[in-house]
């Protein structure tokens, strides 16, 4: 019963030993495929997963099938204006890497990584024109491994919202 035990404790060690050693993004990557789980082509057609490991901000009128998370305020700025104060709250917050720009300048796409385990979320975000010097967000922001992320998506997004809002007014919530 001893001799089973203490080989169990050994296989488990090298099992945690080859994990670090091949690599947590490495090992994820097999495991789940590539950290960045891709744009999205319509936010009014978008489908959630039935996991709680994803946060949604945006207008209702941007998101037809699914309910947000968060309505997104309107901010009192252009969308290339409220893009280069938002990016640079997202690049600045650390463990953060762009892996796409949209060709129309009005959206990106981030891929950031927990500290420990290095779990890849990606984040989308779009500026949506509103009005003239008006515009609102759809920031969408999913977990690819596991099917909870202990409101890390949403504790996230709302941060960076709060942190916009001290650079860019929101003249509504809408």
């Amino acid at each position: 019963m001893k001799t089973a035990a203490i080989a169990f404790l050994l296989v488990a060690l090298a099992c945690v030993a080859g994990f670090f050693a091949f690599g947590r993004e490495r090992t994820w990557q097999v495991l789940y495929g590539p950290a960045d789980l891709g744009p999205v082509p319509d936010f009014a057609d978008l489908k959630r997963p039935g996991t709680p490991n994803s946060f949604l901000v945006c207008l209702p009128e941007s998101c037809l099938r699914e309910e947000p998370d968060l309505v997104s305020p309107v901010f009192a700025a252009e969308p290339h204006a409220l893009r280069a104060a938002l990016d640079a709250i997202v690049m600045g917050s650390g463990r953060v890497e762009r892996v796409a720009r949209d060709e129309d300048g009005l959206g990106d796409r981030y891929i950031e990584r927990t500290p420990i385990m290095r779990f890849p979320d990606t984040i989308i975000i779009r500026y949506v024109p509103v009005d003239v010097g008006r515009t609102a967000l759809i920031i969408y922001s999913r977990s690819q491994v596991g099917s909870s992320d202990f409101g890390a998506n949403g504790k996230r997004v709302r941060n960076w919202l709060r942190l916009l809002e001290q650079v860019v007014s929101p003249v509504a919530a809408a």
